[in-house]
């Protein structure tokens, strides 16, 4: 059972929007205090994982014709559709309970824009057009945006839009790169894929237009005075392993490189904030 919950919850996805959320709130200029940022990291997973189980609900009979995801809780009929939802359920309340108790209305609101946002636009959207992917990367953007609202700034500021914006950025080539890695399981399924022949080669314009983005984006942190010195020098390196492995179409080497980027973001404003 333990193994079931954790694969319902896709805990490692939901902790990485756990993390982006920390960083919204770390981002926030002051002092905040640690269960105020626990809050932020916990309530975000909590979100996070609970759209995931109703996802899975959503999605039983596509999951069950695919390679990756026939072995979920839900298909294999481990968990009830009933017993996944209320599971699913459950865990949304407790994380819009945690975010509404520590922080406000308008934090719960955007975990609810999230939540519809993923299970309402982007779910049913996946097998009807390519143009889902960059409409879905829209999820990832919501995470910082509440963790800064929660440390008590507004949504609207410039710092935390360009942050949710390189999120935003960085959310499309990792899935690319995901949906390459299993191309002929998603055909199978039915979804339609951007292109994936040589994108790791260049052959494709639309991911080295997106690598160029996330790179150009990526400075923008240090350009506008969110990542300080000496922390900024460091991360004014993050473009070189991109472009490296882009060039020798190393995809195995690419991913993994680019799924760490939200951490080195938090790390850095942990390091700042302790200085």
């Amino acid at each position: 059972m333990i193994r079931a919950s954790a694969t319902l919850f896709r805990l490692k996805l939901s902790l990485l929007n756990g993390i982006s959320a920390l960083a919204g709130y770390l981002l926030f200029p002051g002092y905040g205090d640690f269960l105020s940022a626990l809050a932020a990291f916990v309530g975000v997973s909590l979100l996070a994982a609970g759209g995931s189980a109703l996802n899975q609900v959503q999605e039983r009979d596509l999951d069950a014709r695919m390679l990756r995801t026939r072995l979920r809780p839900v298909p294999q009929r481990v968990l009830t559709r009933s017993g996944a939802f209320a599971a699913g359920v459950s865990t949304l309340l407790l994380g819009f309970t945690l975010l509404g108790y520590v922080g406000s209305a308008v934090t719960a609101l955007l975990g609810v824009a999230a939540l519809v946002w993923y299970l309402a636009v982007y779910t049913p959207l996946k097998i009807r057009t390519v143009l889902a992917l960059p409409i879905g990367a829209l999820c990832g953007a919501f995470p910082p945006l509440i963790g800064w609202s929660l440390a008590g700034g507004h949504p609207g500021d410039y710092r935390v839009i360009t942050l949710a914006g390189l999120l935003f950025l960085w959310q499309v080539p990792h899935f690319w790169l995901f949906q390459r890695r299993h191309a002929e399981d998603y055909r199978r399924a039915g979804i339609p894929l951007f292109p994936t022949e040589g994108a790791i080669a260049g052959n494709s314009p639309f991911f080295w237009l997106w690598i160029a983005a996330l790179c150009a984006g990526a400075m923008l942190l240090p350009a506008f005075g969110l990542i300080i010195r000496p922390g900024a020098l460091w991360y004014a390196l993050f473009p070189v392993p991109l472009i490296f492995f882009s060039l020798f179409r190393s995809g195995q080497l690419l991913f993994p490189c680019i799924n760490c980027f939200p951490l080195l973001v938090t790390l850095l404003l942990v390091i700042q904030k302790q200085s």
